[in-house]
């Protein structure tokens, strides 16, 4: 018996449930590196529902992450695309954002030994997107985008139609970061991901929060033989 298709993993967060650290439904948990305050993270009402991850005002380095709790389910040579509308706010010269794709969990976001994500990092500009791969061999690390980020919802794309040889990043349609070749191509180990989404603060008493209307991921699949 031969079984295969295309799947869709997605959620738009449209129901109430506060994130733990506990797995709930579709796999979501949180990482919470706080020492004081509560940092909200929990579905929201907004348009049709969507998920807000916010640092308090706490003065302290906190970082925030919604996963799967590093189980990896998604292997990609098998992903066809990946999608996020986000909204974020409150980003400063201390906020580090990390959304996409990404082997286990870290602290520092670019020691995740496989990764294909959206980035903004408040230190070099509390607006500017880059984007990067890394499959462990090649790390292509905070390339351009020319796209900046307001407190309004944007569609961020990863495709790997092209292959992990070519992945491509899209913001609202248009194709970002083109002078670079994304080539996961190396990987022989750490072949599986899960979406992530992580904001951090160094310090300072700053909110930066992201709202997260839907993740998207279209995969293969196929069993037997």
């Amino acid at each position: 018996m031969i079984s295969r298709g295309t799947r869709e993993y997605i959620d738009f967060f449209d129901r109430a449930q506060e994130f733990t650290t506990t797995p709930g439904q579709n796999g979501w948990t949180i990482a919470d590196t706080s020492t004081a305050g509560t940092p909200t993270y929990l579905c929201i009402t907004e348009d049709g529902g969507a998920a807000k991850l916010t640092c308090t005002s706490t003065s302290e380095a906190q970082i925030v992450t919604l996963y799967h709790k590093d189980v990896l389910a998604f292997d990609v040579r098998k992903i066809k695309m990946v999608e996020f509308i986000a909204l974020v706010a409150g980003i400063d010269s201390v906020t580090t954002l990390t959304m996409g794709l990404g082997s286990a969990r870290n602290d520092t976001d670019d020691s995740v030994a496989t990764n294909a994500w959206f980035r903004l990092q408040g230190s070099v500009s509390t607006s500017a997107v880059v984007v990067e791969t890394d499959d462990n061999t090649t790390d292509n690390d905070d390339k351009a985008t020319g796209a900046t980020l307001a407190a309004v919802y944007k569609k961020f794309v990863i495709s790997f139609e092209n292959g992990i040889n070519d992945v491509r990043f899209f913001i609202d349609g248009e194709r970002v970061a083109q002078a670079t070749t994304f080539d996961m191509s190396a990987l022989t180990a750490g072949l599986n991901v899960q979406p992530i989404v992580q904001i951090q603060k160094a310090s300072g008493t700053g909110v930066p929060s992201v709202t997260i209307a839907m993740i998207n991921m279209v995969y293969n699949y196929a069993y037997g033989a």
